[in-house]
């Protein structure tokens, strides 16, 4: 008599150990594409992290979820508890494959609030030139670099830097507002701005300066003013905000400013922390606004020239 053969199970590893839990009623985690999963990290390699997330299987965080989020994994141990991202709940090969982008994410965010505190050099990547500035990559992340804080080594030349690595500082980091904000200038001409700290502590509220229009971006226009400290003149740069242009509405300042134009500012604001002025322009004037009531008192008549029209009314220039 020919021998009765056992049930056999066919199938990949990890299908096999999820049939084999099932038939012994052990119960575990089913899951879910985009969830988002607690789990215990298993083993580190230098292509690969498992993390025990109480499923069938160990998930995997691979290849370019891998990549994206190296620096996180670098202080990763085994036995860390950490968050995880389901990119796929079962692949062809019955694997569950996990990310830690959101994780690494917070994870830059945080580094980046420590450099920006104390202060140290980091190395970003160029990958495009716009009007305001290079759009850079750094940790994974992508950050700006305004026109306005590269140094003078760059003036004109700043589409030479996409594709390539340069050193900047952090001078700003806001994840609420997703803005990370380096500058080259605080690398490239450090001793030029720790002297600049020390010019400001000469300049006085209200003071009026001839500068000169070293940048043009849509909120404002930064202006180049010398001080003079012990007898030498040293360069600080400041900001006119697009409020402080004029009394009446702008709303392009490309049109009304070019880089070298000469600017006659007013003081209205010392910044040391970011170790510039703030600078107005329309505070060189008088406040009509001061004299509205003595100009056109309620019901008095006058002459104006129309600006603007709309459905709601008619805007008048007086």
């Amino acid at each position: 008599m020919a021998k009765k053969q056992g049930n056999k199970l066919k199938g990949d590893p990890a299908s096999v150990m999820g049939k084999l839990l099932v038939k012994a009623g052990i119960k575990f985690r089913i899951p879910k594409r985009g969830g988002k999963v607690q789990g215990v990290v298993t083993e580190v390699t230098k292509r690969m992290v498992l993390v025990d997330i109480g499923a069938k299987t160990e998930g995997m965080v691979v290849d370019k979820e891998f990549e994206a989020a190296k620096d996180l994994i670098a202080d990763l141990r085994v036995g860390n508890t950490v968050e995880t991202y389901v990119v796929s709940p079962e692949n062809d090969r019955g694997q569950i494959l996990l990310s830690f982008r959101e994780a690494a994410q917070a994870y830059s965010w945080e580094k980046f609030k420590e450099l920006l505190e104390t202060g140290e050099v980091v190395t970003v990547r160029g990958l495009e030139v716009n009007r305001g500035g290079v759009v850079v990559r750094a940790d994974g992340m992508r950050g700006f670099v305004p026109a306005s804080q590269f140094g003078k080594t760059w003036t004109g030349k700043l589409e030479e830097l996409v594709g390539k690595t340069f050193k900047v500082k952090a001078i700003e980091a806001d994840q609420e507002k997703n803005r990370l904000i380096f500058s080259e200038r605080h690398v490239s001409e450090a001793d030029q701005i720790a002297k600049r700290h020390v010019a400001l502590d000469q300049v006085k509220p209200e003071e009026v300066f001839e500068g000169q229009v070293s940048g043009v971006m849509p909120f404002g226009v930064f202006v180049t003013v010398k001080v003079v400290v012990k007898g030498k003149e040293i360069e600080i740069e400041g900001l006119v905000h697009i409020s402080e242009i004029s009394w009446e509405k702008v709303d392009d300042l490309s049109k009304l400013f070019n880089q070298g134009d000469k600017l006659k500012v007013r003081v209205i604001g010392i910044d040391q922390a970011a170790g510039r002025l703030n600078l107005s322009v329309k505070k060189l004037a008088d406040d009509p606004w001061q004299k509205i009531l003595t100009n056109y008192s309620m019901g008095s008549k006058h002459k104006g020239k129309v600006t603007r029209v709309e459905q709601f009314g008619v805007f008048v220039n007086l």
